[in-house]
């Protein structure tokens, strides 16, 4: 209640609280879709300089990501199925990949249109800045209840011609390295990025071997028009996945793979690549012109570990458009801005799906099949300024998703089917200036978020869609404040209530995932990040976030149980993240952070208690100048105090199995090092 109190008064003090208010650096955001200054924008958004975390090892968007508020990570090092990565609770339940956030990689979307992210394609070599959006973010992207997550890469547009050669090196055979380089010449410029991974892992059948390329060139046609090519290319042809353990397993042996995973060679074989082409007028008839196209292709296998219909391969093509338009004019002396944009986006997957035997044997053609997605939105969104302090938005969405399945294998019975939904959106909010120094804001937004085609698998065993399964809506109330306390201090903050009809959560029925819709969730939730520049070689970073996630009204059916007023599953009550960071002139460099998370649940039922768990990571290193060239030596330690904890939790997993028989548990690492050298010139 502390702390409540003391963001409460924050928010709701004057200006006269806040003495010598210090004039922030502009930093304009454009994962709202407009481009506007981020204290204009009236929700909760973290800008993340990747670029200015040295001597990270660069194997999860976690590294960078962690220090925001409202963001809980895990799965860091289980390659196969992906980063999970959650906002304020939305996402917690995906098995892999990334569910109810926007990814955008440089305007492109890494989000299907069914609903479903992967981030195994982001070089994070390439990543130069992160864009954090928290709560509903329908009216900007469609389908989404999380968030934005917005990832720009090095572009040689705003960079000197530079090039650099990484190197890094650790335990359980890690071996890493990355080559890119940028530049501008004349009208054009450009930026490469090409890394490669082998790393063995902690667990037995954890093995990962991936290799990126991430480039774009770009052209200025005029003063005011642009048009930049973007290219990125994964082969992944070895993912392996250790599987979920046990308690008692996890208990005796951290390392162990589950029963079948290392029997059935459990893992994924990726492939992928995407073209992408923007082009940008900035006086297009008065106003800001952005257009964007592109076409990705991914060819995918995966065995999961268990037996059964297990082996899954699919080819897809992913295709879509982008524009937008923003106009800006004046009423009454008064700037004012109006944005209008269509996305059109199409998924065709080729699906297939086989039976294996415990001995590894393919046994039977359990799926093939065509699968179809496509998902158009038109938006549009007001900023208007009221005064020279006040600034109201509003703004609407309409979307229309369309998903079917054509059905080849007929021995079984013709599972073909076809889902329809159309959902709008809208959202209105106040952003007030305090003080040059201070912006306090509020906003309602309204979001939805429609079942993928994993999701929408039909529990009876009839095939098709599950026919009873609906999107999740979601209502969201917020308050804000983001400023700086003097020269030194800055801060945000947000407090907020988001209520859930239809939540969509996971059961398994013999190891195999299905979804229901609950009733009703309720999310309070507190956000607080501060930075503190203590000196200019010293800054000091902190963190919290407060989440009282809960089911409201919902009989778990697979249970049996009324869950109404238990907690969600998967998400702490509490996060704390901690850093400090020093920069000498010298070149020496040093960090050291703390992550710690309160006890959390692996079932909607609360039986299963996951302790807390506390890590604390170090690094340094020291960057020398060599007539053109700086060479940097630089070596971390990850979870220095040895501690036991989980990487990942399967929620709901196994749930047809005995509380003590469930594979909820992948342990995560103990004390690691790693080390590495980079060659800048």
């Amino acid at each position: 209640m502390k702390y409540l109190y003391l963001t409460a008064l924050a928010l709701l003090a004057p200006p006269s609280l806040f003495a010598e208010p210090a004039i922030l650096e502009p930093v304009t955001v454009t994962s709202t879709r407009m481009e506007r200054l981020l204290a204009d924008t009236p929700a909760a958004a973290t800008v993340v300089d990747a670029g200015s975390k040295q001597g990270q090892p660069r194997l999860q968007l976690d590294e960078s990501l962690n220090q925001v508020p409202g963001l809980y990570l895990q799965n860091r090092y289980n390659f196969a199925q992906g980063l999970r990565l959650s906002s304020r609770g939305f996402g917690s339940r995906s098995p892999f990949g990334v569910r109810g956030l926007r990814i955008n990689v440089d305007g492109f979307p890494e989000t299907l249109p069914d609903g479903q992210s992967q981030l195994d394609s982001i070089d994070l070599f390439a990543v130069e800045q992160l864009t954090v959006l928290r709560g509903p973010s329908s009216l900007f992207y469609g389908n989404a209840t999380g968030g934005v997550v917005d990832i720009t890469t090095h572009s040689g547009k705003t960079r000197n011609d530079s090039a650099s050669v990484s190197v890094i090196g650790g335990s359980h055979g890690l071996k890493q390295a990355n080559v890119q380089t940028t530049g501008r010449h004349d009208q054009g410029h450009h930026a490469l990025s090409l890394t490669a991974l082998d790393y063995e892992g902690f667990r037995e059948q954890s093995e990962v071997r991936k290799y990126q390329f991430t480039g774009q060139a770009g052209w200025d046609l005029a003063d005011t028009r642009s048009i930049t090519v973007f290219l990125s290319a994964m082969d992944t042809p070895v993912a392996q996945d250790p599987g979920g353990l046990t308690r008692q397993q996890a208990h005796q042996d951290q390392r162990q793979a589950s029963r079948f995973a290392s029997r059935l060679d459990a893992g994924q074989q990726v492939d992928q690549q995407r073209l992408g082409l923007h082009y940008r007028d900035t006086a297009f008839v008065n106003g800001l012109l952005n257009a964007r196209t592109f076409v990705s292709q991914r060819d995918f296998r995966q065995q999961l570990p268990f037996p059964g219909s297990s082996l899954i391969d699919y080819s897809r093509l992913f295709y879509g458009a982008r524009l937008d338009y923003t106009l800006p004019f004046t009423v009454l002396t008064l700037p004012h801005r109006l944005l209008l944009g269509v996305d059109l986006d199409r998924q065709e997957d080729n699906r297939g799906r086989r039976s294996v035997s415990p001995t590894g044997n393919i046994t039977a053609i359990t799926a093939d099949e065509e699968q179809q997605a496509s998902a158009d939105g038109i938006f549009l969104q007001l900023d208007s300024h009221l005064s020279d302090r006040f600034m109201l938005t509003i703004g609407g969405r309409a979307d229309r998703l369309r998903m079917t399945i054509d059905d080849a294998l007929l021995t079984d019975g013709n599972d073909s089917g076809r889902r329809e939904f159309a959902e709008n959106s809208y959202s209105a909010g106040l952003s007030w200036q305090v003080s040059p120094a201070h912006t306090l804001y509020t906003t309602v937004s309204s979001a939805f978020e429609s079942p993928t085609f994993t999701e929408l698998a039909n529990p009876s065993g009839t095939g098709g869609f599950n026919p009873d399964l609906e999107p999740q809506t979601a209502m969201n109330r917020e308050v804000g404040a983001r400023g700086a306390l003097g020269d030194r201090l800055f801060y945000e903050a947000a407090l907020f209530r988001v209520d859930v009809e239809d939540e969509i959560t996971p059961y398994q029925i013999a190891g195999r995932t299905f979804y229901q819709n609950a009733g009703k969730t309720r999310r309070d939730g507190l956000e607080l990040g501060l930075e503190h520049a203590t000196t200019d070689q010293l800054t000091l970073a902190l963190s919290w976030t407060w989440s009282d996630f809960r089911f409201q009204e919902f009989f778990d059916s697979q249970q049996n149980v009324d869950v109404s007023g238990n907690r969600l599953p998967g998400i702490p009550q509490h996060q704390l993240f901690a850093q400090v960071n020093w920069q000498a002139e010298s070149g020496l460099f040093a960090s050291v952070e703390s992550i710690l998370g309160s006890h959390r649940y692996a079932e909607n039922t609360n039986r299963t208690r996951v302790g807390s768990e506390w890590l604390v990571n170090l690094r340094g290193g020291k960057a020398w100048k060599l007539n053109q060239q700086t060479l940097t030596l630089f070596a971390g330690i990850n979870n220095l105090l040895d501690r036991d904890y989980y990487s990942n939790l399967r929620i709901n997993a196994n749930s047809d199995r005995p509380v003590e028989n469930r594979g909820y548990f992948e342990p995560g690492l103990g004390t690691t090092y790693y080390s590495g050298i980079t060659l800048d010139w």
